[in-house]
Order: structure tokens, then sequence, then C-alpha cells
């Protein structure tokens, strides 16, 4: 089971990191589906299979592979999975990406892309509930184990802090999958240690 849900996480990770300007690309289709990063996210479809058929997923679905999530990521969930943009990869120092994907970085590598996923479907009414009924702040715990603090900037503008203090916000929010549900971020969080 853990290894499926740091399998879903990565993968997860991956597919959303391609969203360039997920707030302009994000748009329903005609067929109910979800725009991001110029392709169509299906509800219907597993966090994987909406991934890999993306080309602004190349980054997010060669480091799941790397850090052996492909498996997790199809299991069967739900999972909540905040998904940081190739360019919040990019703003990460220089090489960071490059040695996070080699064999003898994969613990490091699982636990960061764990980090950004929460066990059940938290979709942006339930978070901002948990975010109302804890005065203002809602704890996630992550299946990494760590912990991401929802808050609220605005009537409709969710923002995460992680455990070392650096704040994302959500873009693009309920991209539906069939085991789950993605939410576009800004920024890569980061556990402690």
């Amino acid at each position: 089971m853990k290894k499926n849900l740091f399998s879903l996480a990565f993968v997860a990770l991956l597919g959303a990191a391609s969203v360039q300007s997920a707030s302009a690309q994000a748009k329903m289709t005609p067929a109910g589906t979800v725009m991001v990063g110029g392709e169509a996210m299906y509800a219907n479809k597993n966090i994987v299979e909406n991934a890999v058929n993306s080309k602004d997923h190349t980054t997010l679905v060669a480091a799941v592979k790397a850090a052996g999530l492909v498996e997790t990521l199809q299991g069967k969930g739900p999972f909540t999975v905040f998904a940081p943009t190739n360019a919040a990869f990019n703003a990460l120092p220089a090489g960071t990406v490059e040695t996070l994907v080699k064999p003898e970085s994969k613990a490091t590598l699982t636990k960061i892309l764990t980090y950004h996923v929460v066990a059940g479907n938290m979709t942006a009414d339930k978070i901002m509930a948990a975010i109302k009924a804890g005065k203002g702040t809602a704890t996630l715990k992550t299946v990494s184990g760590g912990t991401l603090y929802a808050t609220m900037n605005g009537p409709k503008n969710v923002v995460l802090t992680d455990e070392k203090g650096n704040v994302s916000c959500i873009s693009t929010y309920d991209v539906i999958q069939s085991n789950g549900v993605i939410h576009v971020i800004d920024k890569v969080l980061m556990p402690k240690g």
C-alpha cells in the first residue's frame, strides 16, 4: 500500500508539473474534461493515464519512473495531489531535478513527491471547509508523513505552506481523476530534513 501511495504521488506530480499557466489554460471542454497544459484530463482516467498523454509532462513522467511510482499512481486511491508546474520545478536551484532523478537519490525524490499527496479526495470545497473549521488553517497530513498547512488568501485562493515555510498557491482546482483529484500549484513544496 505504501509503495502504491508513493507511485501515485510521483506520477501525479509529473503529470501536473507541465502546466505553464494553469489559470489561463484550464477550461472545460464540451465533454466536461478539464484542459491542463493544453491536454485534456479525463475524469475516467487515472493520474498516470492522464499524465503520460501530455507533452508537457515529460519531466514528471521521467521522475515518476525514476522513483518507481508508476504502479502506485495507477492505484485505487483516492489521492489528492498538489502538483507543481514545470515552471515550479524549473525555479528550484540549478541541478536539483537532475540530482533527484539519480538512482542514489530515489528515497529523497520519493519523500518529496509523496509530500505533495494527501490520502482521500480533498476537493477545493473540502479544503476550504477544513480551513474554516480550523479557524483559518487546515492541517493536512501527507502520504510521506509530513504536514502541509492550508490557508486562504482572499475569498477563493487557497495557499499551502510547507514545513520549511515556503508558500505555494493553487492555480487550478479540482482536476478530477478516476483515482483522486489534482490541484495544480506554482511552487514545489519541501518537507523538513
